[in-house]
Order: C-alpha cells, then structure tokens, then sequence
C-alpha cells in the first residue's frame, strides 16, 4: 500500500509541472508568507513563512476524523527550499523538511482521548503563480506516530491552497 501512495505523488508531481510548464516566465517568483488551506487525509489551514531564499517555518492546524476517532493537531516544519533545475517554470521549487505535532485524539466508540504526538517529515513541490498572489503546494508527508499509537504512517499526501501576503 505504501508503494501506492509514493506512485500516486510521483504521477500528480509529473503533472503539476507539465501543466504549469505553460504558465511558465522569466525570472524567479518568490514570496514571504502565505496562509491558506490544506486538503489531503488530514485537512486543515496552512500558514508558511520564509526566514530568507531558501528556509521557510509552515505551521498547519490539521482536523481528521472518520466514524472511529477524531484528531486535532498543530504541526511545525521547517522547510528548505531548493529551484527545480529540471525545468525552466518561474516559481517553481522543490522541499523538503521536518518538525513535530502535538494535539489531542478522541475514539468515538470508546470515548477514550489523550494527547496526540508525532514527528513528521515533508518532501513536495511549492508553485507560486507568477501572474497571481496565490501558491500552490503538493507534498507527502511521512509521520512517526508516538501516540496515541505508535508507528509510521506514509498516507500523508496533500495539496495546500495558499493566498500570498
């Protein structure tokens, strides 16, 4: 299953830079700080913040829950930033990072919670709109669950939607 997922992000990867390949101008299109949306197995809101060129903070409050449990966690990363060499679009850049979470969970069946925490790795792509203030992220990131129950999870695919500011 997990070889699923990776395939499943190297396809949307490939697309979303033959697609913006189009859009592409001159020049480097570069932004400080962004706040928008993040829709993927957990969703939630997404405020990124360069330090300089290359090094960015992303704070993101995540809500995910089905029939069986509910989790509410803030997360923190530090993300470097590198331009994607491999084709000529303004904007576009690759990263990769990590940090943590923290927050609660609650198991609806059993009405047990506690606090939810984890370690969490980030590798994506990160398009701002050079004709627009809007930026466009797609990552995978892999967790270290340490609670509530402990393990890897490598389902952590999402695309955050993000208005520059």
């Amino acid at each position: 299953m997990e070889r699923k997922w990776i395939a499943l992000f190297i396809v949307i990867a490939i697309s979303v830079i033959t697609c913006q390949r189009a859009l592409a101008q001159e020049g480097d299109v570069t932004y400080m700080r962004a706040i928008g949306g993040r829709f993927g197995v957990a969703n939630g809101i997404t405020y990124k913040h360069f330090l300089n060129d290359s090094h960015a903070i992303d704070g993101i409050v995540n809500f995910q829950g089905n029939r069986s449990f509910t989790i509410f966690k803030l997360l923190g990363l530090f993300e470097i930033h590198q331009p994607l060499n491999l084709f000529d679009v303004a904007g576009l850049r690759w990263y990769y990072g990590f940090g943590g979470g923290l927050g609660t969970y609650r198991y609806k069946d059993t009405d047990e919670s506690g606090v939810a925490w984890s370690f969490d790795g980030a590798i994506g792509l990160d398009y701002k709109i050079p004709t627009a203030p809007v930026n466009l992220s797609l990552d995978w990131k892999p967790t270290m669950e340490l609670t509530p129950e402990t393990g890897v999870r490598f389902d952590g695919i999402g695309l955050s939607i993000r208005f520059v500011f």
